[in-house]
């Protein structure tokens, strides 16, 4: 996973210091790299623990369902205005609606995705997503399970700033059982400063 790391981030810079060469030729009122803000709403996946509450009702915990936002950097390249690259690592949260416990599924996503605009407001992104430090705590009601990320595809539509998004992620606890982590998701994107 270091690996990933590593080559998606030395990756990124090389190509915006590339690029950067190529911009300085271009006259060009916008920045080529701006700062990115993103959030959004993920569900779906296997259920990672069902959570039993006195009252006889029951809640399961899907390990790609959760709130999220992230911060990052996006990056137009120049010569081809159309094509945008997007680096982020954020912050996923799901959590039960019990309220003498804190049970939740937190995890670090780290995204790196080629997007292009077909019309002004009109963007369609593919990338590679990662899911980085997957805790899910359950204060004694379940298992605390410490999971795996495998490295999967994410694809997003996105008309202005509003988007939706799907995911294809896996899960491995410690016992090596497999949980799918994909989602679909709809999602926030804002870049600054703006165009």
């Amino acid at each position: 996973m270091k690996l990933f790391s590593t080559t998606a981030l030395l990756s990124f810079l090389f190509s915006v210091s590339f690029f950067h060469v190529f911009g300085q030729q271009v006259d060009r009122k916008d920045p080529a790299l701006r700062f990115l803000v993103r959030g959004g709403l993920d569900f779906g996946g296997d259920k990672v623990a069902d959570i039993d509450f006195e009252d006889g009702s029951k809640q399961s915990v899907p390990a790609g369902q959760g709130g999220w936002i992230a911060g990052g950097a996006e990056y137009q390249v120049p010569a081809i205005k159309r094509l945008l690259f997007h680096a982020t690592v954020g912050y996923k949260y799901v959590t039960t609606k019990a309220d003498n416990a804190h049970i939740r599924l937190t995890r670090v996503p780290l995204q790196f995705a080629a997007n292009f605009m077909a019309t002004k407001k009109l963007r369609v992104g593919a990338g590679v997503m990662s899911h980085q430090a997957v805790r899910f705590k359950a204060q004694g009601f379940a298992d605390d399970l410490t999971l795996r990320s495998t490295t999967g595809p994410t694809f997003e539509l996105a008309y202005g700033a509003l988007g939706v998004t799907y995911t294809s992620l896996n899960y491995r606890d410690q016992t090596d059982e497999k949980y799918s982590a994909s989602s679909l998701g709809v999602s926030l994107t804002l870049a600054f400063p703006k165009r």
